[in-house]
């Protein structure tokens, strides 16, 4: 059976003669790399097709594109009310990317470039650092009254404040592993039982009887990963949009 885990291995697309080390850093283009690149090439050729022949009565990809702005922009709208407008872009961009990224891995030989902790770290930290940024921008030292609900009596605060700073710290890695934990283990699960599959297939024809069975049983699973794969995307973005909303308005 093959190792389920070898699908989340980085390797070199090009392997050349000259070094592509910049001190600690290895710059080598990727499998990762090119998902990324794929990605975002397909998510920008979907949502320009989507915009190009513009009707009164929408087709389909006009209709697929419609359906996703209209998505994001009631997350925007809903979370962060009309201070958040400015920031729709960003996240129209976040979404489209996480959910063109899971999708896409879910296919053979596609690399899931959120089953990597790194790459979620990274754009969890782009928008915890943001939201602080615009946190402070806007309100100034008032901000860390985020950390005292208001209404919050003065004996608690020694309590209260260390709870609420420690789950602030915390969500850049609960945004990351939660997307990172859910790409992962539903890959994993798949490729194990499609590894079995292969493997009653081949064998005797009483087991390969039980290898048609257990295919059955996975296709309701490849089905369910798939909803999993658009729910992670829009649970991310919508975290964010909450945490851009305690930014703007507090409490």
């Amino acid at each position: 059976m093959a190792d389920p885990m070898h699908q989340f291995q980085v390797s070199k697309v090009f392997d050349t003669a000259q070094p592509t080390e910049f001190g600690p850093f290895d710059l080598s283009f990727t499998n990762s790399s090119l998902a990324m690149v794929v990605v975002v090439v397909l998510a920008a050729l979907v949502m320009g097709m989507a915009a190009l022949r513009a009707a009164v009565v929408p087709g389909r990809m006009q209709a697929v594109g419609e359906m996703l702005y209209d998505m994001v922009a009631g997350m925007v709208r809903e979370n962060v009310g009309k201070e958040g407008r400015p920031f729709f872009p960003f996240f129209m961009a976040l979404f489209l990317f996480i959910l063109f990224a899971n999708v896409l891995g879910m296919f053979p030989v596609f690399f899931t470039v959120t089953s990597h902790v790194a790459l979620n770290f990274f754009i969890a930290m782009v928008i915890f650092l943001a939201v602080t940024i615009i946190g402070f921008a806007r309100h100034g030292a008032h901000f860390l009254s985020l950390f005292l609900p208001h209404g919050t009596p003065w004996y608690m605060a020694p309590i209260i404040i260390p709870i609420e700073v420690i789950s602030y710290l915390s969500r850049p890695m609960s945004l990351s592993v939660r997307l990172f934990a859910n790409m992962l283990v539903g890959h994993v699960l798949l490729k194990v039982i499609a590894g079995f599959v292969v493997a009653l297939v081949a064998g005797p024809l009483a087991l390969q009887a039980l290898g048609v069975v257990t295919f059955a049983a996975l296709l309701p699973i490849v089905a369910l990963e798939f909803l999993v794969a658009g729910l992670q995307a829009y649970i991310f973005t919508i975290l964010a949009t909450v945490y851009l909303h305690d930014a703007i308005h507090l409490h």
